[in-house]
């Protein structure tokens, strides 16, 4: 039996820690009408636009991986540009790089790994200055090169700019013998990009192999249910006949004013005059 503590009061905090708890289940999508809401939160934030304040919430809806909402997200802007107005920093390139190893090869949506591979190549263009922002890994190369699509060949729009990366990073050789860790991710960068160009090697030579099994983000997302458009909808239609109904309403009450108001007034009865009768008697 569930008692209801009557006396209770919420204040703001209360009330903010349960929308939390709202938007955290919108956001999970494990439902098509979660999915939906989410697609509909996600083309919120794409009218506000991408800021210096709001930019971890862009990060939050990016990691769904949902492709409907991404899509919602990004609009018709290029996903590699979508956090170019956005200093990179230490939070930014941790989200980008725990993105890429949660998610195994084929797990992430295109526009989604776009997105995460614009982030580094900004960060990275100086990889010293990169360095300094985040010291990424041997880990951090494994779960980015892991990426690499060796049947797509290094014509593929998104295999050039995973390698582009890895040439920026392994530009850190030599720079400070003294940085050991840096010298070692520099080395790996260089070996990943090696053994992809080399046809007679593979990435399982040089990256775990449990990394590079390969799966489809469509297996693991929950679509929404068939979306149709407002005017279309069954919704639009008993909102159309209802407007109907209300007018018709309206114009009948306005017709009706209107014909009382054009109706004669009845003529009023003539009045007696006193003063004439008493006239007549003075006269007779």
């Amino acid at each position: 039996m569930v008692i209801l503590d009557r006396t209770k009061t919420y204040n703001a905090t209360d009330i903010a820690v349960i929308e939390n708890k709202m938007l955290s289940g919108i956001l999970a999508c494990r439902t098509p009408e979660a999915v939906e809401s989410a697609i509909t939160y996600a083309h919120f934030l794409n009218k506000t636009g991408l800021t210096g304040e709001n930019y971890p919430l862009f990060i939050k809806v990016l990691e769904i991986g949902n492709h409907w909402v991404i899509d919602a997200l990004i609009g018709a802007r290029d996903p590699f540009l979508f956090f170019s107005s956005i200093q990179p920093n230490y939070q930014l390139l941790t989200a980008s790089f725990n993105l890429l190893a949660e998610r195994h090869p084929g797990g992430l949506y295109a526009k989604s790994l776009s997105v995460v591979l614009g982030i580094l190549q900004a960060a990275y263009n100086v990889p010293v200055d990169g360095y300094k922002i985040y010291s990424l890994t041997v880990s951090d190369l494994n779960a980015l090169g892991k990426h690499l699509d060796e049947e797509a060949g290094q014509e593929d729009s998104l295999n050039r700019c995973i390698l582009d990366i890895l040439e920026k990073v392994a530009q850190l050789e030599g720079l400070d013998e003294t940085n050991r860790d840096m010298e070692e991710v520099a080395i790996h960068a260089n070996e990943i990009r090696n053994f992809f160009f080399d046809t007679t090697k593979h990435l399982n030579e040089v990256i775990p192999p449990v990394l590079l099994a390969r799966m489809s983000y469509k297996d693991f997302e929950v679509p929404p249910r068939k979306v149709v458009e407002f005017t279309k909808s069954k919704l639009a239609q008993e909102d159309k006949v209802a407007k109907e109904q209300i007018n018709i309403r309206v114009s009948s009450r306005g017709q009706a004013a209107a014909k009382e108001t054009a109706a004669p007034a009845p003529a009023a009865a003539p009045k007696k005059s006193g003063n004439g009768g008493s006239s007549s008697r003075k006269k007779s």
